[in-house]
């Protein structure tokens, strides 16, 4: 890694920890004015402490999500980081799915309800950005898998297509249904992007290197607001961006097996959700007290610091051997 590279880093870490740090109480004072608050589910045996969220600020993904590609694009326009292939497609998924999670957001707050977009709706979004992605990726790379620890590589042809599509539509729904607990996504995002920030070192990728260092740093001082207990929440646009996010980082990383496990919290939180409407629909009884699986232990009567912490030490855990698997 070059000094040039260094100093990228250090700006725009800095520039974006402490351009998020200052935005954020203007930004939840206009939510608040605007009256752009959270929606929490009114359903039977909902949690009580949650309801009590009703009218937090939320959108506050939009943050995290315009401080990194704004200093991104400062540091590339002072010729001290590279406005390659790699970060441009990182760059569209980011903001690409924060759009969409934005518009969702926006449906949400003006009708009062958390419906939002149509599930239909929403996956289709989804799907055209991950087709849109995976066109745009094949004009450069080639349409193979990475094995991880046998340092094979197997081309898939066609198939590459429906690994990018599942990876896109899947991650950026799991992200966003873990984002049900204060700091919990964020801080997990933290958490599994620090794997990929060394393998694109590895790689000797810088763009990838210094774009990871500013979303690191937007997300740590989101995170100065966002931990229990939350003075804003992310909201879709925030969550779908962050999923988005790390399907584009672990597809030109060509590190796609690795990002199942990397993510394995955000997977469990998904399979939870997949398990308990599928039994339910079968038995009409439920195998977790409620899903998402934070929601689960919530039930069992952990309170939202605890959970947050027990789900951050897992993630650290499962990033530690995703990491090893990695540089094997």
């Amino acid at each position: 890694m070059n000094l040039i590279t260094i100093i990228a880093i250090f700006v725009g870490f800095v520039i974006t920890y402490g351009a998020v740090v200052l935005a954020m109480p203007s930004l939840i004072d206009y939510l608040h004015e605007i009256k752009f608050g959270q929606t929490e589910r009114h359903e039977e045996n909902y949690l009580e402490s949650h309801i009590k969220k009703n009218g937090t600020p939320t959108m506050g993904g939009m943050a995290f999500i315009i401080a990194p590609i704004v200093v991104y694009i400062l540091l590339c326009l002072a010729r001290l980081a590279p406005m390659d292939f790699y970060a441009v497609i990182i760059i569209m998924a980011f903001a690409g799915y924060g759009i969409i999670g934005f518009i969702d957001d926006y449906i949400i707050v003006v009708k009062k309800d958390n419906a939002g977009l149509k599930p239909a709706q929403k996956f289709a979004l989804q799907s055209v950005l991950a087709i849109a992605f995976y066109m745009l990726y094949t004009q450069y790379m080639e349409t193979t898998l990475f094995i991880p620890v046998f340092k094979a590589t197997l081309p898939i042809g066609i198939l590459y297509f429906v690994l990018i599509f599942i990876m896109f539509t899947a991650e950026s729904n799991a992200t966003n249904l873990t984002d049900g607990v204060d700091g919990l996504c964020a801080g997990l995002m933290c958490i599994a992007l620090i794997p990929f920030l060394v393998f694109a070192y590895v790689q000797s990728i810088p763009s990838v290197v210094i774009f990871i260092c500013c979303v690191e740093a937007g997300l740590l001082g989101y995170l100065k607001f966002n931990k229990y207990p939350a003075k804003i929440f992310m909201g879709d646009t925030g969550s779908l961006a962050l999923g988005g996010l790390i399907a584009a980082i672990a597809m030109v990383l060509k590190q796609e097996i690795l990002l199942v496990l990397i993510g394995g919290v955000f997977v469990a939180e998904t399979l939870s959700v997949i398990i308990q409407v599928s039994y339910y629909k079968k038995t009409k009884k439920r195998i977790f007290l409620m899903a998402p699986l934070h929601h689960h232990f919530e039930k069992k009567g952990w309170s939202e610091v605890k959970v947050v912490t027990r789900f951050y030490l897992v993630g650290a855990l499962l990033a530690i051997l995703g990491l090893c698997l990695g540089l094997m």
